[in-house]
């Protein structure tokens, strides 16, 4: 579901982006949106595991570790530094 090229797998450490889409065809994902991975959530990668995975992000203040293969279910627009 790479429409622009940009999931939440592909956010470097440090760098925000605002979730455009999700795919909810997997149940695991619609879990996942419960918690607040839905459109139009700001939420930023601040580390990972060795070997990239899981991936540590932050959003509304609280961090939630996802595994590579589930964060590339979410389509992301990249935010600028300082926006």
């Amino acid at each position: 579901m790479k429409i622009n090229g940009y999931t939440l797998a592909t956010l470097k450490k440090g760098q925000k982006g605002i979730i455009q889409s999700v795919d909810a065809s997997d149940p695991q994902v619609q879990r996942l949106m419960v918690l607040g991975l839905v459109e139009g959530t700001e939420i930023e990668h601040t580390s990972s595991a060795i070997g990239g995975d899981p991936i540590e992000f932050r959003l509304f203040g609280c961090g939630i570790s996802l595994r590579q293969e589930d964060a590339r279910f979410f389509q992301v627009a990249p935010v600028a530094a300082g926006d």
